[in-house]
């Protein structure tokens, strides 16, 4: 026999107002709870080493370097952008950089990361950027398909390239002094 739930034990379902507001030096931990996440959502193939006083230092410190976001929805934080500016010789203008945009599972679909990327595109206009730019991985296609969604474009042009580790090291103890390796 099935059971049938009366309407009094049914939990309505109520869509409730995001809220977007900038992050706060007591926001620190949240935040790199979030970047965790995200990395295991993505299957990032490494460990995340960054700590929670890393974000705060980034974010809130003497020089910080990137602002953040919280998308908050019931009061709880349920998502977040972390972005930082850039700018384009290009076209003569500052940019925004999103480095990370995350939205905890249970509160996707909803409509909460179009909401994200479009306070982000407010901010860019409001400070007179050409650009608002990301990268995203080959292989995320549920990210793929949403940006695309927005009529966001993949750039063929351009190759992101890295340095880091050993590499990294090499290149900042090389010298380019006469007779040195030429760069």
């Amino acid at each position: 026999m099935e059971k049938i739930e009366s309407p009094a034990t049914v939990s309505p379902v109520i869509p409730v107002e995001p809220l977007i507001r900038p992050a706060e030096p007591g926001d620190a931990d949240v935040l790199h709870r979030f970047i965790v996440e995200l990395a295991e959502a993505e299957q990032f193939p490494g460990e995340v080493t960054a700590r929670p006083r890393d974000v705060a230092e980034a974010l809130f410190g003497p020089r910080p370097v990137a602002e953040a976001v919280i998308a908050e929805a019931g009061g709880e934080p349920v998502g977040f952008a972390l972005f930082y500016p850039t700018y384009s010789t290009i076209v003569g203008r500052p940019g925004i950089h999103l480095e990370d945009l995350y939205v905890r599972p249970e509160h996707r679909g909803g409509g909460l990361g179009r909401v994200l990327l479009g306070h982000l595109a407010k901010l860019a206009v409001e400070r007179g950027c050409g650009r608002l730019e990301w990268w995203v991985l080959r292989t995320n296609d549920p990210a793929l398909r949403f940006y695309r969604r927005l009529d966001a474009r993949g750039l063929d042009e351009i190759e992101v390239m890295r340095l880091d580790g050993e590499a990294l090291r090499a290149l900042a103890s090389a010298t380019a002094s006469p007779g040195g390796p030429a760069l």
